[in-house]
């Protein structure tokens, strides 16, 4: 990656951040610099780094703003990782929100190459994740030279970024009663306590706003608030042995796309 060609982009949204330097993403996710693909990898995984993937995004538009990866891994050089990209100059224009591309990939056989869609909100910094059923996600298994198709994947995906504003346009247009809002929080609480009916912890929590900014009965503020207090966590709630405890936040990779995109999907629900 050429690192004199990175710089800060301004746009018409302060959610856009300076694009992270090869040193950056070298410290936050080292598993996308990884030298070969991990001892347990057979003859037919083909390896290509994910720092090829960056590089070539970046060369037709695209770059990187956020990166992650696994803490729990049993090699960090090759564990699950996230980063994710913007458009350089970005043609759609959502009140709030910047269209992004998140992509996924791992060196040690847990994660496929994915390039999906998320949304990341300037007001609370929290990516929204589009889900499979509402957008195209490109997966590809670690055969071949990917990065052409990779790239290919990203430029057809980022077209449809518009679609997104219509989504957005009619959550806000959309007005839950109160007993809507329960119920979508109380499918909040299942995607979050899958199996656990019982989770100690009412739905009416996940309601309350963080911020002035997501105070409000319409579809696209209660999915954001909801979505907050479900990932970033710190609310009390009582175990099975009635001890009082704060939900955690939600930190792997996997859980966060997973909520996420369940969120964004029961929400679209709403629509119809």
């Amino acid at each position: 990656m050429n690192t004199s060609s990175l710089t800060s982009v301004s746009s018409y949204s302060s959610a856009f951040l300076t694009s992270l330097t090869p040193e950056l993403l070298r410290t936050r996710v080292p598993a996308a610099f990884a030298p070969a693909a991990h001892e347990s990898r057979s003859a037919s995984y083909t390896f290509i780094p994910t720092a090829k993937v960056v590089d070539a995004l970046y060369s037709v538009g695209f770059h990187p703003v956020e990166a992650r990866q696994a803490t729990r891994a049993k090699s960090p050089l090759h564990a699950r990782h996230v980063i994710r990209f913007r458009r350089r100059f970005e043609t759609v224009a959502l009140k709030d929100a910047v269209p992004e591309l998140l992509f996924l990939n791992s060196h040690d056989g847990t994660s496929v190459y994915q390039l999906r869609v998320g949304l990341y909100r300037a007001v609370c910094t929290n990516g929204l994740v589009v889900s499979v059923g509402a957008f195209p996600t490109f997966k590809v298994a670690h055969r071949g030279d990917v990065v052409a198709d990779v790239v290919r994947a990203a430029l057809e995906i980022s077209e449809r970024f518009g679609s997104l504003v219509t989504s957005v346009e009619h959550l806000e247009c959309r007005h839950l009663d109160y007993l809507e809002q329960l119920d979508f929080a109380s499918a909040a609480l299942a995607l979050r306590f899958p199996g656990r009916p019982e989770c100690g912890l009412e739905p009416a929590r996940l309601l309350v706003p963080r911020r002035a900014e997501d105070a409000g009965d319409d579809a696209w503020r209660v999915l954001n608030r909801v979505q907050e207090n479900v990932l970033r966590g710190g609310i009390p709630r009582r175990t099975a042995t009635n001890r009082l405890v704060r939900t955690r936040a939600i930190t792997a990779i996997r859980e966060d796309i997973r909520i996420n995109a369940g969120l964004w999907d029961r929400a679209l629900a709403l629509l119809h």
